[in-house]
């Protein structure tokens, strides 16, 4: 399919493992990454137990030199970045750097940086005495700016804040951009930290919702090209994503209920994929507890697809990655191609609701790496 995006390698860092082979691997066996984080940061914490990376330490992904000032969400980003790129076996010179670049989504940055700023603006004498090493983190785009500086990417170079969605987000952006030749190659996908700050917002933000599952935390990035150039230089593919959608559903439940509304949105990627719901064999979803948002979706996939695909529930093993959920969405789907060609050609839908009515649609078809050259 002309115009189509073509995933030829990807990176991950998720409380399960990091690299897409120990995800893989993970995801397979059935693995959780639930951890007990009561200790991991010297502070109380609403829960004991979340989907953490507790021993991420990012030295041994990127060596010491230049890593003392990255905060959490940045190394994430960073590392799978540099996973990425080895994964797809990319090779970078001069002047492919310059039409290669990073879309990434996450929900504000890293929460934790922008907290400890501001609260040091409120504790100093003046608020201008506060230390200035602290600001670069505090910036939403910091995560993306230093992937460019640090696996040298001097093409575009976009952060997209959307909540659960972001990573659909990044990928339709991303796709406009390679099709309007903006770049030749692009790394899109999300990132999402887990720090005390977060997890006693989304514990106030959330607090009735019982059965809601534990925070997580991951970064997950693909590495995209057009399809046609690939195909035509005979490289194998990870995945063709054929379609991407976001949009709203109505919350406030008016004329048309909610689930329709993501229906709609469900059918018009297949359609735009030119597939029909029964050539689906694998529906990923985003649920993660909270009810009303998990009911939406849920109605929605039973509505187009009825109890046709297989369906895979990340947050089970993954818990709420929050920005990060659509990507290790993605990455859980890939990871589940790669190595059983029982797979090559399949298609799966990657679905996402986001709690302020944002919805994303991904339609992929894709291969294990021994079937990948189609």
């Amino acid at each position: 399919m002309a115009g189509t995006l073509a995933v030829t390698g990807w990176g991950v860092v998720a409380s399960t493992g990091v690299g897409a082979d120990e995800f893989g691997k993970a995801l397979t066996d059935g693995q959780s990454g639930l951890r007990d984080v009561g200790t991991m940061f010297g502070e109380e914490l609403p829960q004991p137990a979340a989907h953490a990376i507790v021993d991420f330490d990012v030295r041994e992904h990127l060596g010491r030199k230049r890593t003392g000032s990255l905060d959490r969400t940045t190394a994430f980003a960073v590392t799978a970045v540099g996973l990425a790129l080895a994964d797809s076996g990319v090779q970078l010179d001069d002047e492919s750097r310059d039409e290669t670049g990073i879309v990434l989504g996450n929900t504000m940055g890293s929460f934790r940086s922008i907290a400890e700023f501001d609260r040091e603006t409120l504790v100093n004498d003046r608020p201008y005495l506060v230390e200035p090493l602290l600001f670069p983190n505090s910036v939403m785009n910091c995560a993306a700016s230093r992937c460019a500086i640090w696996h040298q990417l001097r093409g575009v170079n976009a952060t997209i804040p959307a909540g659960r969605i972001s990573a659909v987000s990044a990928l339709r952006y991303g796709g406009t951009l390679l099709r309007r030749g903006h770049a030749r190659t692009l790394l899109l996908g999300a990132v999402e930290e887990f720090s005390a700050h977060r997890a006693w917002l989304e514990h106030h933000a959330h607090a009735g919702e019982p059965s809601r599952a534990p925070l997580g935390e991951a970064a997950a990035l693909l590495v995209t090209e057009d399809a046609h150039a690939v195909r035509a230089a005979g490289r194998p593919l990870d995945a063709e994503i054929l379609a991407t959608k976001v949009g709203h559903f109505d919350a406030s439940g008016g004329s048309t209920a909610p689930a329709d509304g993501l229906a709609q949105h469900v059918r018009a990627a297949l359609d735009a994929a030119g597939v029909s719901p029964a050539q689906v064999t694998t529906v990923a979803t985003g649920e993660c507890g909270l009810s009303g948002v998990d009911a939406v979706e849920q109605a929605a996939v039973d509505a187009v697809f009825g109890a046709g695909p297989d369906r895979l529930k990340a947050a089970d093993t993954l818990g709420d990655c929050g920005g990060a959920s659509a990507a290790v969405q993605l990455a859980a789907v890939l990871a589940l191609h790669r190595d059983d060609p029982g797979r090559d050609g399949q298609v799966s839908v990657v679905t996402s609701c986001d709690p302020g009515g944002g919805v994303g649609v991904v339609v992929l078809r894709g291969w294990s790496r021994r079937g990948a050259l189609r």
